[in-house]
């Protein structure tokens, strides 16, 4: 029997729970995916609490998560793309906390090489949003842009990219978190009220754009005279409507190519706060809702721990969780963050072939 996370009830992330579900099946069009690893993201916490921005509840039980990587196991009628064997990234509407899930084709993309499994998994959402969102604002190195959230996901490989393009990029963050941004350049700001007159005194120019992955932050952008056509957001759906910004349109698969292309020549980083065993996915969720990881959390169908690796995020509990909190951490550079593994099988592939290779000869 494969397994997938599931939730019969709007809440916190206690109310999910990992179930047995029937083998998955590849119909017309369709891929299904051995997964390996997988992405959470803020938006599913809020559509699970039943607070959504855009509104719409979940149909319940519902299952949960969007983007994921893993090894095609089996390809429908009319698949020309993919062949047993392929490693892809891919983004469905709900379903990726699984070990199987089931994908259209065009959902798709070949993993490039070089790009780790738990990279992959945390890029359909975050990497397709930020390349979208920094492409859709034309940034040069006369641009002075601000980016909210900046040391999360979407957040992090936003300003990186806008950094490629030239643009100055100012972050907001906790304060426990400004070295993480000075790691990439960006030039860190705290949160809170007042966060226009700490970017003014932060910024080497007027700003120009401003990208909120935060949400709320769209009267501060007005504050700093930014036009609204150049102010974008993910979340904020009020000021959206109210004419003060506008909305970041989901990333493509082109986008999400060019994003993994990106992260596969070394362009770009996304740092791995952590990657969690799937058994464990109400924790994983209970640290995102935290807001203190730096990088994205990563669901592992299959962890393996090993006595050097940098990062063991304990159990939490419901009680403990607090938003809008700094935690006091210990510095860690970006290159030393090293979570758990995620074995996919490659190494005893491997020595199978070279048992066979030593059999023949």
């Amino acid at each position: 029997m494969n397994h997938a996370v599931r939730y019969s009830s709007l809440g916190g992330p206690e109310v999910l729970e990992v179930v047995e579900v029937p083998a998955a099946e590849a119909g017309p069009g369709e891929v299904v995916v051995e997964v390996f690893a997988a992405g959470i993201n803020p938006a599913e916490s809020a559509a699970r609490r039943g607070e959504a921005p855009d509104g719409r509840h979940p149909v319940l039980p519902a299952a949960s998560g969007r983007e994921f990587a893993g090894l095609v196991v089996a390809t429908g009628e009319g698949v020309t793309r993919f062949a047993n064997g392929d490693e892809v990234i891919g983004l469905v509407d709900s379903g990726a906390h699984a070990t199987h899930v089931v994908a259209p084709e065009a959902a798709l993309v070949h993993r490039p090489a070089g790009v780790g499994w738990e990279i992959a998994a945390a890029l359909p959402v975050a990497g397709a949003t930020a390349w979208q969102a920094v492409e859709s604002l034309g940034l040069s190195e006369r641009d002075t842009v601000v980016v909210t959230a900046a040391a999360g996901g979407v957040g992090c490989l936003a300003a990186q990219l806008a950094r490629l393009h030239g643009a100055t990029v100012i972050g907001t963050t906790a304060d426990a978190r400004f070295d993480f941004l000075r790691q990439f350049g960006v030039i860190p700001v705290g949160y809170g009220p007042g966060l226009a007159e700490r970017v003014r005194a932060a910024a080497p120019g007027p700003v120009t754009a401003f990208l909120d992955f935060l949400g709320g932050e769209a009267e501060a952008a007005a504050e700093l005279g930014v036009a609204p056509s150049r102010v974008l957001t993910t979340l904020d759906h009020a000021a959206v409507e109210g004419g003060r910004a506008s909305i970041v349109e989901p990333g493509d698969r082109v986008a999400l190519e060019r994003i993994a292309q990106a992260i596969a020549d070394r362009k770009v980083r996304l740092p791995i706060a952590d990657i969690v065993p799937l058994e464990h996915v109400a924790d994983a969720y209970r640290t995102l809702d935290r807001r203190d990881a730096p990088g994205k959390i990563v669901l592992g169908m299959r962890v393996v721990d090993y006595p050097a690796q940098r990062t063991h995020e304990p159990a939490l509990k419901e009680q403990d969780v607090t938003l809008g909190v700094a935690t006091p951490h210990e510095h860690v550079e970006v290159t030393e963050q090293i979570p758990p593994a995620i074995a996919d099988g490659s190494v005893r592939r491997r020595h199978r072939e070279e048992r066979a290779a030593r059999d023949e000869e």
